[in-house]
């Protein structure tokens, strides 16, 4: 079966609305003007220096906007955790699946993005429409680290909001495995979005260990077909 890739056309026709609308029309989206007032309050905290963007999953492998450079880099206070139930995209009401959020505590090494001056607002609405659908992640500025430990730029980061009605963060890991295997939503299986976002760490040198593991039991489940759907 062929899914719609998420793509910047997708975005700019307001398409990840319409499949929330169609497919989970109980999930509380934000408006575009809620959106906008978010960006501009991000953008009106933001730190000298040039515009850049921490990806820690998806944004890794299919980052959708123009950016000028990517580069290895450590967030520190937050790590990458599936603490996001997907109702859409990556999984249905009836089953939901997981999708990655930046959770408190720990550290997480993923991609920094540049973004061009010139066109940063109109890339960054872009990416808002993406990560900012609902009210489930907060846009915060976080200093980047190099591989020293040393900070070269302050980026933009989506974390979770553990009050958000979408929050998985207490999930056990039977379950979450279930989920991940079994999932599936008009943008694909939760278990692909794993996959490739495995995959795209490994392709940065920056494997993740964690995932690593979670990947190999969600294959296993499948392998095995021992798990119920719900």
């Amino acid at each position: 079966m062929e899914y719609p890739l998420l793509s910047r056309e997708l975005l700019a026709a307001g398409g990840l609305d319409a499949l929330a609308g169609r497919d989970a029309p109980d999930l509380p989206l934000l408006t575009e003007a809620e959106r906008a007032a978010s960006l501009h309050a991000v953008l009106d905290a933001r730190p000298p220096g040039d515009i850049w963007l921490f990806g820690y999953g998806s944004l890794i492998w299919n980052p959708a906007i123009q950016t000028l450079e990517r580069r290895t880099a450590r967030i520190e206070g937050w790590h990458r955790a599936f603490c996001l139930s997907a109702s859409i995209g990556r999984g249905s009401p009836d089953n939901p699946g997981l999708v990655l959020g930046l959770d408190a505590g720990g550290d997480c090494t993923g991609v920094a993005f540049r973004i061009a001056e010139e066109v940063a607002e109109a890339e960054l609405a872009l990416l808002w429409r993406r990560e900012m659908l609902s009210p489930a992640y907060q846009a915060q500025w976080l200093p980047l680290l190099d591989g020293r430990g040393d900070a070269f730029a302050q980026g933009i980061a989506f974390v979770i909001d553990p009050a958000c009605q979408q929050y998985a963060g207490g999930l056990g890991e039977d379950d979450m495995i279930c989920r991940l295997a079994t999932a599936r939503g008009s943008l694909g299986s939760a278990a692909d979005y794993l996959f490739q976002t495995c995959e795209g760490l490994r392709a940065h040198g920056i494997p993740d260990a964690d995932m690593e593991a979670i990947a190999g039991r969600v294959r296993a489940m499948q392998d095995a077909a021992d798990c119920i759907p719900r």
